[in-house]
């Protein structure tokens, strides 16, 4: 059983930084692609980042490219998503996620999520 445990969410206001840990339980870590999601009230879950095995890859959503950065440390079975340049829109709950194969971009490539932290971005 995997368990993906997120934090560092928080209330930030504008133009500020926050850093997101994804801690995975379990083994073979480094064998998987991760992701972050985000999903604000009344709307879809939808892709933010993903970093492939060994970090040597690096995906965005056009919405976050240039102010968000996905980063992974294997020894530690952390994954991890520094923000900085931070917006009202960017407020949701961000949720780490573990690949299965497919496109990174769909939920459904994704099989253990984690809980969520909380986001809020003051203007």
């Amino acid at each position: 059983q995997v368990q993906l445990v997120e934090s560092g969410g928080g209330l930030v206001q504008a133009g500020g930084s926050l850093r997101l840990s994804c801690a995975a339980s379990g083994r073979a870590f480094s064998s998987y692609h991760m992701g972050w999601f985000r999903q604000a009230p009344g709307k879809e879950r939808e892709f933010v980042a993903a970093i492939s095995r060994s970090g040597g890859s690096t995906y965005y959503a056009d919405s976050v490219k240039g102010r968000f950065t996905i980063s992974r440390d294997n020894a530690k079975n952390t994954v991890y998503l520094q923000m900085n340049s931070l917006k009202p829109e960017d407020t949701a709950v961000y949720y780490c996620a573990r690949t299965i194969g497919g496109s990174y971009y769909y939920p459904s490539s994704y099989d253990y999520w984690g809980q969520g932290t909380q986001v809020t971005v003051s203007s």
